[in-house]
């Protein structure tokens, strides 16, 4: 990922050097469970811990040479350790490493992405609390529907992304799975014992079935759960960039000091964190499907996986935490303007209470169509003109008077009768 869109709490996992550390901590720790079994000695593992140690460059240099990415890593931490250095990586595979490391990387990875959920639930929670009564117009195909809160709106924010944590929670079990067993996953010329101790030392559970590689289904549904919370950031963004157009302003991107939002025009306020946003969701998708291509590989493994996971598995990780940090910040400091909300919300007269009046006329005794016709007729007649006034018209026509008294037809424009019962919605929420 550029450097633009790299925060360094989450790029410092997906450096050469952190990637490098996570495979010394697998060969030290199968080292370990090779001693406790009695297959090394243990005065040769205490002299491993204690000279172990690589150079990223020298790795690089050696590379160029060999070929082969994990044994020059080898190469360099043998000119560190010496004679002992011979009981590193016995009976193992690269991908034994490659993958346990990974491992630990995915679920280092998590842990931050974790920590950026969370900050970012309290800040809708937040954000849902102080407008749980800012009443607003709900809108369907983009037209005024009925009366909701932006509070409301929020909930369902809210809701979505505290599933993305319980999803978050999973995965983070499914992801721990490290494998030590061998070329083709056989245990051949290594014990499960093995695999098991250094897992647990690790942190991790053995996998169930590995063949050379452990099976990329797993790799892929990781990728799937950012680039799901990646379409749920967008959701959010796209909905303020809707609300934030000059003929609707009802939320807007805080404008900093100093700002500027167009080198042509000087008026300009554009919500470029939201746009932004949506183009990095767009980015996370398409390494989603990249993620799913890399799991049919040849028989026990091919390695047509390893180059489009050192793209996408970092720049998944590196720009969802990115984009959990930027809706965050925008979040907590989105401008909210009601009376645009409520200017909005009695466009024409009203017309967003159209059904509360239909269904008084149907509890009058009206045939739903008769009611339908008579109320659509008034609305319409309202709609797109300057002058139009759903509720003086409303009030003018005899066929409505006649049933309804100024009081009932009153009641039927109090917006209050929508939201009477959203308090369960936010008693659940605890908003």
């Amino acid at each position: 990922m550029i450097e633009r869109y790299t925060l360094p709490e989450m790029g410092n996992l997906w450096t050469e050097f952190y990637k490098l550390k996570t495979w010394l901590q697998v060969e030290i720790a199968v080292c370990e469970a090779q001693a406790e079994l009695g297959y090394i000695p243990s005065a040769a593992v205490e002299e491993i811990k204690a000279k172990a140690n690589f150079d990223p460059q020298r790795v690089l240099e050696i590379e160029a040479e060999v070929r082969h990415d994990v044994i020059a890593f080898l190469t360099n931490v043998n000119e560190y350790v010496g004679d002992a250095g011979r009981y590193i990586h016995l009976g193992l595979t690269s991908s034994d490493v490659l993958d346990t490391a990974l491992a630990l990387q995915l679920v280092a990875s998590l842990d931050v992405l974790a920590q950026r959920l969370e900050d970012l639930i309290e800040v809708i929670r937040q954000k849902a609390r102080e407008h749980r009564y800012t009443v607003m117009a709900g809108r369907s195909h983009g037209i005024h529907a009925e009366p909701i809160t932006f509070g409301f709106k929020l909930a369902g924010w809210l809701a979505e992304v505290l599933r993305h944590q319980q999803r978050l929670t999973i995965l983070r079990e499914t992801i721990a799975v490290g494998k030590i067993s061998g070329a083709v996953g056989t245990y051949a010329n290594i014990e499960p014992r093995v695999e098991a101790i250094a897992c647990q030392k690790l942190g991790l559970k053995p996998d169930t079935a590995s063949t050379q590689v452990i099976s990329r289904d797993i790799h892929a549904d990781f990728v799937q759960q950012l680039a799901l919370i990646a379409a749920s950031i967008e959701r959010f963004a796209v909905e303020i960039r809707n609300l934030q157009k000059t003929d609707v302003l009802e939320v807007e991107e805080f404008f900093s000091k100093g700002q500027k939002g167009s080198s042509a025009m000087p008026h300009k306020r554009n919500p470029i964190r939201s746009e932004r946003l949506t183009g990095m969701a767009r980015l996370i998708r398409s390494h989603a499907g990249a993620a799913l291509e890399d799991v049919a590989l040849w028989h026990e493994r091919d390695i047509s996986h390893s180059s489009v996971e050192r793209v996408i598995l970092p720049d998944a990780c590196i720009l969802t935490h990115f984009m959990l940090k930027e809706i965050t910040d925008l979040v907590k400091n989105l401008l909210v303007y009601p009376e645009n909300m409520a200017r909005n919300l009695n466009c024409y007269g009203g017309v967003v209470f159209s059904q509360k009046v239909l269904l008084a006329l149907v509890d009058k005794g009206l045939s739903r169509e008769e009611a339908y016709a008579i109320v659509q007729q008034n609305a319409h007649a309202a709609w797109n003109k300057p002058e139009g006034n759903f509720h003086d018209l409303i009030i003018q026509d005899p066929r409505v008077t006649q049933n309804l008294s100024p009081a009932e037809i009153a009641l039927c424009f109090d917006p209050q009768q929508h939201l009477k019962h959203l308090d369960q919605v936010y008693q659940r929420l605890d908003i």
